[in-house]
This record gives C-alpha cells, sequence and structure tokens, in this order.
C-alpha cells in the first residue's frame, strides 16, 4: 500500500499548486493580452484570460522534481534511441512538457501560424522519443508481435502531437478538457500501477491532480482558460504515460486501454476531422460541430453538457480500468466477470444513447416520422432532401 501514496501526495500537491498559481497566470495573460475574446461559434460569451496552462506546468515540474523518478528501467526493451534502450530518462519527459507549453503560451498571446505551432508540437515528442519515451514493439490480437527496431520513434511522435492535437481540439467548453484528463489521469494511474511502472503512474497521478486544480477556476462560468498552453501539455503527458507504460507490458492493453480512457476527445475530434476532409476544409479550421457544439444546439446548459461527457467518460475508463483489474487478477472469477460484461453492455449503451441525443448518426426512420408528423403529405424524395441536409451542415432539429 506504500508505494501508492507517492502518487496521492503528488496528485494533491499538484492539484494544490495548480490552483493557486492560476489566478496569477490569469493576471499574467490580462497583462501580455493573452485574452480569448467571444466568438460566433464559440459557447463564451465574455473575454477570459488565458494562459492556465503555465499554472499546470509549474504544478507538474514541482510534483514531478519531488516524487518521479529520474529514470524509469526497462530492462526487456532492446530497441530505442542511441543510449537510451531500456531507460526513460524523466527530466526530458519535464523538458519536453516545458517546451510544449512555452509554444502554446505564445500561441495564446500571439496567435502563431499552424506550421509553427506543429513544429513545437513535434519538437516536444522529439525530446521525449530521445529521452526514452518511445515505443518500439506492439503486439496484435491474431497478428502477433510487430517490431519497429527503426520506425518506433517516428510513431511515437505521431501519437504523441496526435493526442497533443485531440485534447485542443475538445477544448471548448468551460471545464470540460480539465475534468476529462483528471478522470483519464486517475485511470491512467491505475493501471500503470497494476503493470508495475511506478514512475508512469506517479506521472499520471500528477497529471490529473494538476488538471484537477485548474479546474476549480475553470469550472463554468470560467474565470480562466488553459490556452493552448494547457491542453497540448495535458496532451503530452497523458501521451507520454501511455507509452511509457506500455513498454513493460504486452502492448494489446497499451494500444486499447488509451483509446478506451480517451474516448471521448478521440471521437470527437475524428467526427470533427472527417467531416471537415469530406468537404474539402482544412482539419485544423474552426467550425461549430464539436460535442459540446451539438449539445448546444438542441438545448443544454453548459454545465449539463459537461456533467454528461464527465459521465461517459468516467464509465469509459471504469470499463478501462476494470478490463485490465479483473482480467489480470480475477479472470476465473465468475463473478466478476460478469460484472465486467455488465459494465461493458452499460457503456455501449451509454454511448448509443449519446450518440442518439447529438444525433451524429441521423437514423432516416425517425427522421421520417418527424416530417411526416408536421405535413402528412411529406414526399420519399423531400424525406432524404432533409436527412441529407442535416448531414451535410451538422444542424439538427431534436426529434421530439
Amino acid at each position: 500500500m506504500m508505494r501508492y501514496w507517492d502518487a496521492v501526495l503528488a496528485l494533491v500537491v499538484a492539484a494544490a499548486i495548480s490552483a493557486l498559481l492560476t489566478p496569477l497566470a490569469a493576471r499574467l495573460a490580462r497583462a501580455v493580452g493573452a485574452v480569448d475574446q467571444p466568438r460566433e461559434r464559440g459557447l463564451s460569451r465574455r473575454e477570459t484570460p488565458l494562459l492556465g496552462g503555465l499554472a499546470i506546468l509549474a504544478a507538474a515540474l514541482v510534483a514531478g522534481a519531488i516524487w518521479l523518478p529520474a529514470t524509469i528501467k526497462l530492462g526487456h526493451v532492446t530497441h530505442g534511441p542511441a543510449g537510451s534502450a531500456g531507460t526513460v530518462h524523466m527530466w526530458a519527459v519535464l523538458a519536453g512538457a516545458a517546451l510544449i507549453t512555452i509554444v502554446g503560451a505564445i500561441d495564446d498571446a500571439r496567435d502563431l501560424r499552424p506550421a509553427l505551432k506543429l513544429l513545437g508540437q513535434v519538437g516536444a515528442a522529439v525530446v521525449a522519443v530521445e529521452g526514452g519515451a518511445v515505443v518500439t514493439e506492439i503486439t496484435l490480437p491474431f497478428v502477433g508481435s510487430l517490431q519497429f527496431p527503426n520506425e518506433g520513434g517516428l510513431l511515437t511522435v505521431i501519437w504523441l502531437v496526435g493526442l497533443m492535437n485531440v485534447v485542443n481540439f475538445s477544448d471548448g467548453i468551460d471545464g470540460l478538457a480539465a475534468g476529462v484528463c483528471t478522470i483519464d489521469g486517475v485511470a491512467f494511474s491505475i493501471i500503470a500501477f497494476s503493470l508495475g511502472v511506478k514512475g508512469a503512474a506517479i506521472l499520471a497521478a500528477l497529471t490529473a491532480g494538476a488538471a484537477l486544480g485548474f479546474l476549480f477556476h475553470n469550472f463554468y462560468p470560467a474565470s480562466v482558460f488553459m490556452g493552448d498552453a494547457g491542453a497540448n501539455l495535458l496532451g503530452y503527458l497523458l501521451g507520454v504515460v501511455a507509452v511509457v507504460g506500455s513498454l513493460k507490458t504486452n502492448a494489446v492493453v497499451a494500444l486499447v486501454v488509451p483509446l478506451m480512457i480517451l474516448v471521448i476527445p478521440f471521437l470527437d475530434t475524428g467526427f470533427v476531422v472527417a467531416k471537415r476532409l469530406k468537404y474539402r476544409r482544412k482539419p485544423w479550421s474552426a467550425d461549430a460541430n464539436h460535442f459540446h457544439h451539438r449539445m448546444a444546439r438542441i438545448g443544454f446548459s453548459q454545465r449539463k453538457t459537461v456533467a454528461y461527457l464527465y459521465g461517459w467518460s468516467l464509465m469509459m475508463a471504469a470499463l478501462a480500468v476494470a478490463l485490465r483489474l479483473i482480467t489480470h487478477y480475477e479472470r476465473h472469477n465468475p463473478v466478476w466477470i460478469a460484472v465486467l460484461i455488465a459494465l461493458a453492455v452499460a457503456c455501449v449503451a451509454a454511448s448509443v444513447y449519446l450518440i442518439y441525443v447529438l444525433e451524429i448518426l441521423k437514423f432516416r426512420r425517425l427522421r421520417a416520422t418527424e416530417l411526416r408528423r408536421a405535413d402528412p403529405d411529406t414526399s420519399e424524395h423531400e424525406i432524404d432532401a432533409a436527412v441529407e441536409r442535416d448531414i451535410e451542415t451538422g444542424e439538427f432539429e431534436r426529434v421530439s
């Protein structure tokens, strides 16, 4: 039990530091002009300072300096960057965290071009990879082991940059990104402990704590936003946790668990980017088709929106933790297996329900019923045209 206390203390201290420093970061943001202005596509209705990510970084650095080990030994890893095979240097991980936060802070204040932001993200990911946080082997179901003695670094960079953008894209409503990253960090920490990777568990815990402390000031109505500085940082840290946690275990767990825990930002980003590509728009261009925009259009308040998405995230995180713990420790216990199956069914049901509520998938029969109720003479052609228009615009009337 004592081994868990480092993670608990790291979470608590990181939360306290982040909560204390966030108002100072907001004051700095106003001084340098890093202030978010109300926009037509946004849900915020007042000027709000950015740079909350600086407080999150400070919390992570202090807690990391106290509780993170200098290195994480991964004895069975045989490939990787020269001089770092089998060892992850945590100073490099924290250096990458500082780099991406600085790039994000500059973007918050000066609005960098997308190419420069991408360059900063790649630079931070490369620092982590050169420090040893690189996946060189994965195991796929029914396929077996796939080794990447030379490509592992590139794949890890793509993963880290992708996750930074996934979290960044989902940060569009008060409290959502910070709350989801808190939930995900706790789940990652539990799983990392079960895998015997204490360093990754502590990193996940302090990430959750830093996000939680910031959330005290960011929950609706937010007095400060984390900005690109915070969103990129949290995505980077969670991405590194997933990589480091995977290096000591079967990579099937490493592949499935992060996708389950981070299901909301992954699905949100996936739907939005796919829609932008479909209509030949730039993937990084802004629009109002994220989950929180859809929920606002059908009448959800900001608090209710965040509550629903928190609940979804909690269920998926619980399923990921249960999948790891029950299949590892209680796989021969029928009661616990039944619990796991029930939880999986509940998660699927919740996901289907939310997809229906958000009307991401428009069911033609329901739409036809709605249109014919309004006008019994509605033709099949008119129904098809209405469905196609709904899908293309992403703006639906709520099905009553």
